[in-house]
C-alpha cells in the first residue's frame, strides 16, 4: 500500500480508536450511571440512553452520508465530532441535575457522532487502492484495539473522580471528540467531485434487493444486533449475578479486544478463504459465545462468552462490509451505505432496548437463547445464498 494511503488510513484508524473508545465507555458506564438517579422500579429502563444513542445512529446515517456526498468526508466527520461533544455535555449535565430525559437526549445526539464513526470503514475504502479494499476496512476497524484499552480503562478510573458519580466519564467523552476533531484536519480525504454524485445511479430499491446486498445487510444487522444485545446487558447481568460492578469494565475490555484484535488479519483471511467462509466462521464463534454464557455465571464465563462474541462480530461484520462494497457504483455509495447502516442500527437500537427488558423479566440465560436464534437466521441467509450462487460460495 502506498505510504500516503497508509498514513491517511493510520490517522483514520486513530480517530476510529478514540471514537470507539468513547462509545465503549458509554456502554460500560451509561446504564450504571442511570441507576444512580432513577428509582428501583425503573431499573428496566437503565439502558434507554444507550438505546437512544442507537436510535440516533439510525436516524443520522442518511443525513450524515448525504452531507459527506456534498461537502466531503472531512467536513462531515468534523460535524459528527461536534455532535459528540454536545451529546456528552448533555449527558453530564443531566446526571448533575438528576434528569433522566436529558441523559436520553444526550444519547440521541451522541448517535450522530457514532453514525459518522461507522462511516470510517467506507472512507477507508476511498483512501486505499482497489486491491487493498478488505485490508483497509480491516485496518481501520483495528483501531478498536486501542479503543478496547481506552474505553474500559476510563470506565474504571473515571466514575468516582468527583461527584456526581460517572460525570467524569461523560466529560472524558467530550475531550475525546475534541481530539478527534483536531486529528481529522490532518487526513487527506479525496476531493468531492461532481460526477461522484451525478453519475449513473440505479433506484435504491434495485440496489438493496440484489441478493448480495441483502446478505451483506443481513450479516451486518445480525452481527451488530447480537453483539449489542449481549454487550448492553452484560454490565447489568454481572451485577445481577452477584459479581462486583468492577468486573463489568474487565469483561467489556475482553469483549472489545475480541471485537478488534482480529482486524489485523481479518482482511488477509478474507482474501485467502473468501468472504462467505469468514462470515460463517463468525457465526460459529457467536454460537460458541452463547454456549459459554449458558454454562455458568462466574467472571470467566462472562469473559469467555463476551470474548467469543466479539471475535464472531468481527468476522461477520468485516465480511459483510466487504461484501457490501461490491454491490454499488461510486455515485450510489451514499444511499447504499446509508440504507445499510439505517437497517443495521435500527436492529441495534431494538436489541439494546430489549436487552435490559429481557434481562430484568426473563434473565441472562433466556437472553442468550434469543441471541442464538438471531445467529441462526444469519446462518440460514448465508446458506441459502451459497446454494443459489455456487460461483460466489467461497
Amino acid at each position: 500500500m502506498p505510504r500516503r494511503a497508509l498514513r491517511n488510513i493510520g490517522l483514520l484508524g486513530f480517530c476510529q480508536a478514540l471514537t470507539q473508545g468513547s462509545n465503549t465507555l458509554m456502554f460500560a458506564s451509561s446504564a450504571l450511571a442511570v441507576l444512580t438517579i432513577i428509582p428501583a422500579d425503573m431499573r428496566i429502563w437503565a439502558n434507554l440512553p444507550v438505546t437512544m444513542q442507537h436510535l440516533g445512529v439510525m436516524l443520522s446515517v442518511f443525513p450524515a452520508s448525504m452531507l459527506m456526498m456534498r461537502r466531503g468526508r472531512k467536513f462531515g466527520f468534523r460535524i459528527g465530532s461536534l455532535f459528540g461533544m454536545a451529546g456528552a455535555s448533555l449527558a453530564a449535565i443531566g446526571l448533575e441535575l438528576g434528569s433522566f430525559p436529558m441523559m436520553c437526549l444526550g444519547g440521541l445526539l451522541l448517535g450522530y457522532a457514532v453514525a459518522n464513526m461507522q462511516l470510517y470503514r467506507f472512507a477507508a475504502v476511498e483512501l486505499a487502492p482497489l486491491s487493498f479494499r478488505a485490508k483497509a476496512i480491516s485496518y481501520v476497524t483495528a483501531g478498536g484495539v486501542v479503543a478496547g484499552i481506552i474505553g474500559p480503562a476510563l470506565a474504571r478510573w473515571t466514575p468516582d473522580m468527583w461527584q456526581p458519580l460517572f460525570q467524569a466519564s461523560f466529560v472524558s467523552v467530550i475531550v475525546i471528540h475534541l481530539i478527534v476533531f483536531v486529528v481529522l484536519g490532518f487526513i487527506e480525504f479525496p476531493m468531492v467531485r461532481a460526477e461522484d454524485a451525478t453519475g449513473p445511479q440505479r433506484p435504491l430499491l434495485e440496489i438493496v434487493t440484489q441478493p448480495a446486498y441483502m446478505v451483506a445487510a443481513a450479516g451486518g444487522m445480525i452481527a451488530f444486533g447480537v453483539m449489542s444485545f449481549v454487550m448492553a446487558a452484560s454490565p447489568l447481568a454481572i451485577v445481577q449475578c452477584g459479581l462486583s460492578k468492577s468486573e463489568a469494565p474487565i469483561t467489556i475490555f475482553v469483549h472489545v479486544m475480541g471485537m478488534f484484535l482480529p482486524s489485523f488479519f481479518t482482511g488477509h483471511l478474507i482474501q485467502r478463504f473468501g468472504i462467505f467462509n469468514i462470515m460463517t466462521a463468525g457465526i460459529a464463534l457467536l454460537i460458541g459465545g452463547v454456549a459459554i454464557a449458558l454454562l455458568g455465571t462466574t467472571e470467566w464465563h462472562f469473559r469467555g462468552a463476551l470474548g467469543l462474541n466479539g471475535v464472531g462480530w468481527n468476522f461477520l461484520f468485516v465480511g459483510a462490509t466487504t461484501l457490501l462494497t461490491t454491490t454499488y457504483r461510486q455515485a450510489e455509495r451514499g444511499k447504499a451505505q446509508a440504507f445499510n447502516d439505517f437497517m443495521v442500527f435500527g436492529t441495534t437500537a431494538t436489541a439494546s432496548l430489549m436487552a435490559s427488558v429481557v434481562l430484568e423479566v426473563k434473565g441472562w440465560a433466556y437472553l442468550n437463547y434469543l441471541a442464538f436464534a438471531m445467529v441462526c437466521v444469519a446462518l440460514l441467509v448465508i446458506g441459502i445464498f451459497r446454494l443459489r450462487n455456487p460461483g460466489r460460495a467461497t
